[in-house]
Parts: structure tokens; sequence; C-alpha cells
């Protein structure tokens, strides 16, 4: 596909956006929709095609789910109610549907074929099937059960105690969704914090779970039920207008009914501790998923150090955070930051590729980056290699340019956020 022009030099974003639904809680709420029992209506879900990815794959397992624009109800006959699918189960881009629909499977007596786009063929699957095949599900793969295709055969499963190797929420579920099919209480413990929106939609459709710190604990044999889901605006969505609000003269951005999880919101501790002014005006505290209204300022910035526990609750916003850390002045230091090599790139390697070519004075390091700043960005032909985050970065850091940029393989953005361009261009004056 020819490279599109982006928006350069711009001289102020003012205005407000509401931000489209999370992409995890989207994917959640029509997984736990699909295996509990009664209707579940979800509103402002996200259109976006990974999760569109998900409403197909529950389709072809028998879930009967009806969508009218970002409406979704889905008429559950509990997780026995899964049928064995005719058709291979393609999951696109979407890493949370396959770990996550391994974990519900692996406990369904039927045979199942997942596969996926180029990129997903590439990402690592043995931290989810290990443990699964640990369990009792009989899983076959290319290269010792690591890339896809999947062949997947569940049945009776054990409960197990397991330490995860790598902090990932994706992990995480994946191991739940297993828990609560197997035959007594499995145990999780995390070597540090992931969000958390899988232990709080279980809760939600009525079940229970047992979470101490870093220490998550399921009983097999649960019967959940139907219920409503509102989804919130999606952080990691938000967090590119947030940057943008931060870099580009002369702006204030309000972003309405952002999820404000606080195992999500990492990027908010990041910025105000660089010197963001930020503004954030909560709804309901006691709400199923926290939110709120955030308003960002041009921002005078400082580089900092960004490492250890924090990294978990940013993962996905550390691309738009490196460029943040250009337009610092000063040194910013990511670290403990690995699992950004088995993204949907590299994305240590793309951020600091791609950046370079606009002017950043950015390195690579083996967890992580160093970014120098303050740096004016100039301009060039950048890629987003197939990545949603890194498109989306590089059309934030164009605002910011003096001359021309042109992006490559702009498309991948419509994964997670259809109307980002439309977005930016209204906030433009």
């Amino acid at each position: 596909m020819k490279p599109i022009k982006l928006q350069t030099n711009i001289s102020s974003l003012e205005g407000t956006i509401a931000i489209p639904g999370d992409k995890s809680i989207s994917h959640r709420s029509i997984m736990f929709g699909a295996i509990a029992k009664g209707k579940t209506k979800v509103t402002n879900f996200l259109l976006g095609e990974d999760c569109l990815s998900t409403i197909s794959c529950f389709k072809k397992l028998g879930v009967c789910i009806e969508q009218e624009d970002n409406q979704v109800v889905i008429e559950g006959k509990g997780i026995d109610g899964l049928q064995e699918p005719s058709q291979i189960l393609d999951v696109g881009n979407s890493g949370t549907t396959i770990r996550l629909l391994m974990g519900i499977l692996a406990g369904r007596p039927f045979h199942s074929v997942l596969v996926g786009d180029e990129s997903i063929g590439k990402r690592p699957m043995t931290r989810v099937t290990k443990p699964l095949q640990t369990m009792g599900a009989v899983i076959h793969g290319r290269k010792n059960s690591e890339y896809t295709p999947i062949s997947l055969t569940g049945g009776p499963l054990d409960p197990i105690q397991y330490s995860m190797p790598v902090a990932s929420a994706q992990v995480k579920s994946s191991l739940l969704f297993a828990g609560l099919q197997a035959n007594g209480m499995t145990t999780i413990v995390e070597p540090a914090k992931t969000r958390d929106h899988t232990e709080r939609m279980i809760g939600k459709f009525g079940g229970s779970i047992d979470v101490d710190g870093c220490t998550v604990r399921i009983t097999g044999g649960q019967k959940l039920t139907g219920t409503d889901i509102h989804v919130p605006g999606d952080i990691s969505s938000a967090a590119f207008f947030l940057v943008a609000g931060a870099i580009v003269p002369n702006s204030c951005i309000t972003l309405k009914n952002v999820g404000l999880n606080p195992t999500r919101t990492g990027i908010i501790d990041v910025m105000k501790e660089m010197g963001a002014d930020i503004t954030i005006v909560p709804y309901d505290e006691d709400a199923f998923e926290p939110s709120g209204d955030i308003t960002i300022k041009t921002s005078n910035l400082k580089g900092i150090t960004i490492k250890g526990d924090l990294i978990p609750r940013l993962i996905d916003e550390i691309p738009v955070i490196a460029l943040l850390a250009s337009q610092a002045e000063g040194v910013t230091v990511i670290q403990d930051a690995e699992e950004l090599k088995v993204k949907e790139t590299n994305r240590i390697d793309t951020v600091v590729n791609e950046l370079k070519k606009l002017g950043a004075n950015i390195e690579a390091t083996a967890d992580g980056m160093i970014i120098k700043g303050r740096t004016d960005l100039t301009g060039g032909t950048v890629s987003s290699y197939g990545d949603h985050r890194i498109g989306m970065m590089l059309s934030i850091a164009a605002a910011i340019c003096k001359e021309d940029v042109f992006l490559e393989n702009e498309e991948s953005i419509y994964i997670s956020y259809p109307s980002f361009f439309s977005h930016l261009e209204g906030l433009i004056k």
C-alpha cells in the first residue's frame, strides 16, 4: 500500500474526545458472556479488528452474538454450551484472543485449531501452552507448541500452583479461565502485578476469586451468570492524545470516560513524574471498572527512569512514552521491558529505529531504551510494521515534525482505534 502523508508541524491541539472502548475489557466481555448463562449486554464495545476476531471465534463455537454499532448482546448457555467448531478459529492479529481462548478451550471436551496472521505466527505461545498441558489439555503446535497453528483437545483439568516466569495478564487470564473448569483450586503467582480485568469480571459475572497481592486463587466448577457491562474508554488509546497534548504547543485536550483501573494507570504516573500538566476528574470510584475525564495541557517535561513493577502497568504505552521522552529535558531510561520484544513487533528495536529516522536521540538496550531530550524532530518515511501502537505513536510524532512525514502500513491502526485519524484531525486548530 502507498504510504500516507501525516499531519506535521501542528501549531495547536484543542478539544474533547470520547475515547473508544477498552480493548482488554471488550475482549473479556465477549468471553465471559459466552461462558456465562443468560444474556450479557455490552455497551461501548470497541469495534476494532482484534475484538471483532473474538466475536467471530465465539460464533464458531456456537454462541449467539448480536452486534449493532458498539452495542453487543451475547446469549450465553454456560461453558458447557460451547460447541466443537467445524471451522478453524482465526484470531487475526489478536494475542489476547488466542491466549485467553486456549484457557477456555483447555477444559472443553472437543478439538479446535487456532491460527492467526503472520504476526501471531511469530509470537510465543508456550508461556500458555505449557501450564495448560500440565493441567491436562492436549496441545500441539509448531516447534513444541511454541507457534501457531495450534491444535487443542480439551477435557478434565487438574488444578495447578503456578509461579509465572513472566508478568503477563494474558497468561494469568488464560490460566484463570482454565482454573474455572479445573477440579479444585488453582493458584497463580505473578512476578509483578498485571492488569486485573479478568479478576474484576469474574466477580461481575457472579463468580468468586481470591486476590492477595500478586497471588490469585480460583476454584473450579463455578457457574457464571450473564450481566450488563459498560466498557470505559481505553487508557492505552488515550495515551497517544495525552502525549500529543503534552508535546504539541498551545494545546489543551480533554479525554472523556477513560478507564482508570489502577493496574493500567502507569502512563499517568509517569507523565506526572515527568512534569505533565494533567488533571483527572474521576467518576464513580465504586464502579466495576473505575473511569473519569482527563485533561492534558502543553507541558515542560523532564527525563526520568522507568523500571521495575511500574513496567507491567504501562507496557503497551512504552512506544509513545519514548516519544514523550524525546521532548523532555535530560535523559529518560526505560528498563525491565524485555516483554516488548515479543509484542506485535520487537517494540524495542522498532521504536528506536523509527524514531531515529525522525531525528530522535534514542538507543536500544537489552531490556529497554535510553532517550536523550529535548530533540527537534525533522521528517522522513516511517513504518508501523503492522503494529497499531507503533503506527499511532509515529502519527503523534509527526505532529511536531518540521518536515513531511510519510507512514507505511497505517491500516494496522484500525486494529485498536478505527477513529484515530478523525479524532486527531478534529483537534487541530
